[in-house]
């Protein structure tokens, strides 16, 4: 005859603790959550950078220290800055539109980016003026069309003081192989010719054009600086271009140097990266540019820097919610890296709550299966009992079928059971004694 035994196996498990088919039920539901809030995480919206690559400017030169400045600010909140050495602008943009580069932020100077496709790029904001000074000998110089069959330093090749030189010289009607003799000179051997008499004028922006360079080009005799009268023409004709000026007495209050108020034009330098920059990374490169760029200086106010004052790239989104309204409150109010992680979570709470809420619910259904299977399985073992009883007459066999279902019940006797299940367990006992009854009967009528 066929016997219908419980399970060794299911006649130990039985016996565990009721914590445990709470454990077991909840851990599986509890990972399979985990396990998708971190695959989405990842994927929609990942966790910052830790290290980030900025193109700057040639060595010593003002970008550059400003680009170190920000390296040690950034490092505060756990984020490296590799800083890279460039010949300016104009490399610098090359590089944040080749692929090959990885070159996440840059320094580009408004106006060099004419003619290219900058789709993939967003600024960040203008951080600093650069403006345009020439210098001359002689005196009354007030228009730059009267440089014509000049020698004049319109800075090194590759430079956007150069580029922006070249653009405003055309617009006066002197072109490149003219009459006119353009150097590729800037900065200090720029001045030096000058002085020394080998060239007319020296157009000067930017390192070229430091406040000691000035403040000493302007105390010898026979030097002068051109102002722009016509600044306003300049900014509407190249939408590029601010409008700048030096008061009098800026560079020296004692000599008052300049006299008079110096009218300079000059593009500002930006903040540019690749469109797939992080926003929380975008936020710690503007507050870097708040505590470096916001100092009052020679051609700025204190606050002035940064801004959304933008020419060639569109405002990145974040940068237009960190002018609107500063850093968030978790990003105030937690540690950079803690913080970002609980923004993430807070993006992406709708969805969470769609997948855990359910899962959550489940939990006690699914608790409740598995305590009632075990229930089942002991109904599955009366059944087949009690089918055999019909089947099987002898004496020897109905003692058997007793045999197993004493065994069913001392098993049952060892059953821990949750009181919400108690009403279960008691029809479930009653049951075994209806079988035992019915065992007994046949066995009565048999003899």
């Amino acid at each position: 005859m066929k016997r219908h035994r419980l399970p060794p196996r299911f006649l130990r498990d039985h016996e565990n603790p009721a914590w445990r088919d709470l454990a077991l039920t909840t851990l599986p539901v509890a990972l399979f959550c985990a396990i998708v809030i971190a695959l989405v995480v990842w994927l929609v919206n990942p966790a910052p950078p830790r290290t980030l690559t900025i193109s700057a400017g040639p060595q010593d030169s003002s970008l550059m220290q400003m680009a170190d400045a920000y390296r040690t600010i950034l490092a505060r909140n756990g984020v490296k800055l590799n800083v890279i050495e460039s010949d300016g602008s104009v490399q610098n943009l090359e590089r944040l539109l080749n692929p090959k580069w990885n070159v996440d932020v840059a320094f580009v100077q408004g106006g060099v980016a004419e003619g290219k496709d900058v789709s993939s790029l967003m600024s960040l904001g203008s951080v600093a003026y650069v403006p345009l000074v020439v210098f001359y000998r002689g005196s009354g110089l007030t228009q730059l069309s009267q440089l014509e069959g000049k020698r004049i330093a319109i800075g090194r090749e590759g430079s956007g003081t150069r580029l922006l030189s070249l653009k405003l010289l055309d617009a006066n009607g002197i072109d490149p192989g003219g009459s006119t003799t353009l150097l590729p000179l800037d900065g200090l051997q720029a001045a030096t010719q000058l002085v020394s008499g080998n060239i007319d004028a020296a157009m000067l922006s930017g390192d070229s054009a430091t406040r000691a360079l000035m403040l000493r080009l302007l105390t010898i005799p026979g030097i002068a600086v051109m102002s722009f009268d016509e600044s306003a023409a300049y900014t509407r004709l190249f939408p590029s271009l601010e409008s700048v000026d030096l008061p009098p007495g800026v560079l020296d209050l004692r000599y008052r140097i300049p006299p008079d108020v110096v009218h300079l034009i000059g593009p500002t330098v930006e903040i540019v990266a690749r469109n797939t920059l992080h926003p929380a990374i975008s936020d710690l490169l503007l507050e870097a540019a708040g505590e470096v760029n916001g100092a009052p200086g020679l051609l700025q106010r204190a606050g002035q820097f940064p801004n959304t004052s933008v020419h060639d790239f569109r405002i990145g989104e974040d940068a237009t919610r960190y002018y609107r309204s500063g850093k968030s409150f978790l990003y105030r109010s937690l540690p950079f890296w803690l913080a970002s992680v609980a923004d993430r979570l807070l993006v992406l709470l709708l969805p969470i709550a769609v997948l855990v809420i359910p899962a959550l619910r489940a939990i006690p259904a699914l608790y409740s299966w598995r305590v009632r299977s075990r229930i089942y399985r002991y109904y599955g073992a009366l059944i087949a009992i009690e089918r055999d009883a019909l089947k099987h007459k002898s004496e020897e066999e109905r003692r058997k079928l007793v045999e197993e279902l004493n065994e069913i019940e001392r098993s049952l006797n060892t059953l821990r059971m949750p009181l919400a299940f108690a009403d279960a367990f008691y029809v479930l006992r009653e049951h075994i004694g209806f079988v035992r009854a019915h065992l007994v009967a046949n066995e009565t009528v048999t003899h």
